[in-house]
């Protein structure tokens, strides 16, 4: 947290989700990041979704959402249901759009593809990975997670036909938007709960000039259509040592 600290006083920042998994814990950091900051954008990971045993507040899925929601516009943090900021100091007008998608079970391996999702799943377990999700982030009122994925992608569909269309868009979510960025995966079922295959061509639809995502832990950048799209993980600290440069709190995005 300490390395976390503007160079101007008119200094962004994005988080890109996972801050924690207790929901104090998250308003409490990003209350203090926005001390430092003159705008924060959040937007939630699946850690912040997580209910847990040990977190006093015991909120589900779409509540739980909702509840920190709240909180941050309490603390004047921008989250995916605020109004879409605009980035002032680029060559033309640059919507900022925090992203609150999920993901559908929609990226598949090969071998997956075309089966019932508990085959892929039975699958993914068989190979020895199984996403936390499964237990900790649950979907009420929705019936599934896929359920509230199509939800959320109405909505932020909706949202972003309404940015201008002389704008181009920062496009920030905690789950990729496009699938190549799974690619290193070590196990490649894990792509099942890394996003959906109804983003694919949004970095493109929507005019992006940058795609912000996290989830993965494996901070990089990469381009696909002419977009560049920007890993901006922090990961665990036990991940920190097998990295060049260690930890790195920040990447500059514009």
């Amino acid at each position: 947290m300490d390395q976390i600290r503007p160079e101007t006083s008119e200094d962004w920042l994005i988080v890109a989700g996972d801050v924690a998994e207790r929901m104090g814990t998250v308003v409490d950091t990003l209350a203090r990041l926005r001390e430092r900051f003159a705008t924060v954008v959040w937007v939630p990971g699946n850690h912040e979704l997580w209910t847990t045993a040990k977190d006093p507040d015991q909120h589900r899925g779409e509540e739980r959402y909702r509840e920190l929601v709240d909180r941050c516009r309490g603390i004047d943090v921008v989250t995916p249901e605020d109004e879409f900021p605009v980035w002032p100091y680029a060559d033309k007008p640059l919507t900022v759009a925090p992203l609150f998608l999920l993901y559908d079970y929609s990226w598949r391996t090969p071998r997956a593809e075309g089966v019932p999702l508990s085959e892929a799943l039975r699958q993914a377990r068989e190979a020895g990975v199984v996403c936390t999700d499964e237990y900790l982030l649950h979907p009420d009122p929705y019936p599934s997670r896929q359920k509230w994925c199509s939800q959320r992608l109405e909505y932020s569909e909706k949202r972003l036909v309404d940015i201008p269309s002389d704008h181009g868009t920062v496009l920030v979510s905690h789950w990729p938007l496009h699938r190549h960025p799974t690619e290193p995966l070590y196990y490649p079922e894990f792509a099942l709960w890394c996003g959906t295959e109804e983003t694919n061509d949004w970095h493109v639809r929507y005019r992006a000039e940058v795609a912000v995502y996290g989830h993965l832990h494996i901070p990089r950048t990469t381009y696909r259509d002419g977009v560049r799209f920007e890993e901006v993980s922090l990961g665990y600290p036990r991940e920190w040592s097998r990295r060049a440069r260690g930890a790195v709190p920040m990447r500059r995005v514009l």
